[in-house]
């Protein structure tokens, strides 16, 4: 009879531990779908940012490497559309790294969602990478563009080397998914998690 006892008393502990690992796993999903959701609205305004970016720069790009970086004004002007064009992947970059800082500063003990902010964290690193590349390439150009305007021998149809690298890049670059919103959607369906809850 004792016994008997005893292995209840055992199974229903086991049963209590593991029920609370199951309810601390789902505390910290909420939370961290919580995170994520409060940070949706920055990551879908940097996607589009970004989106608007890449393609205002591919046109003025490939308007360069088509007809030369032009004289006079025209060198001016695109001295200062590189500029701007800088200032913008940082801005972008600083909306993505807000986003990053949020999800990396989540305290997540649970095999799940340390993967899901571990794959995040590796793709906002990825895109913010790709960002600084073509800020590298804008940041060369524009002094560039002005060092042409000073040489008297210049006849307008070359371009910086930089213009001829941020062109492959930009041709190459892939339009951001929303991986926010993927893993949201993931925890929500891993933890069976509701709107009213996050």
């Amino acid at each position: 009879m004792t016994i008997s006892k005893s292995r209840n008393c055992l199974l229903l502990a086991v049963v209590a531990i593991l029920a609370g690992c199951g309810k601390q796993e789902r505390m910290e999903a909420v939370q961290f779908a919580k995170t994520l959701k409060e940070k949706q609205v920055n990551f879908v305004s940097a996607n589009a940012l970004e989106k608007d970016f890449v393609s205002g720069a591919r046109a003025w790009c490939g308007g360069i490497t088509t007809n030369g970086a032009g004289k006079g004004a025209e060198l001016d002007q695109n001295s200062a559309v590189a500029a701007e064009l800088a200032k913008s992947a940082v801005a972008i970059s600083a909306q993505l790294s807000q986003v990053r800082q949020a999800i990396d500063s989540q305290s997540l003990k649970e095999e799940y969602p340390q993967s899901v902010r571990a794959q995040l964290t590796t793709q906002l690193t990825k895109r913010q990478r790709s960002l600084q590349d073509l800020r590298a390439l804008l940041e060369q150009s524009a002094p560039q563009f002005l060092e042409y305007r000073r040489n008297k021998a210049y006849t307008g149809d070359t371009y910086p080397d930089g213009i001829g690298k941020l062109d492959a890049l930009l041709q190459a670059y892939k339009p951001p998914d929303d991986v926010v919103g993927t893993a949201l959607a993931g925890l929500k369906e891993k933890y069976s998690l509701s709107d009213s809850e996050i």
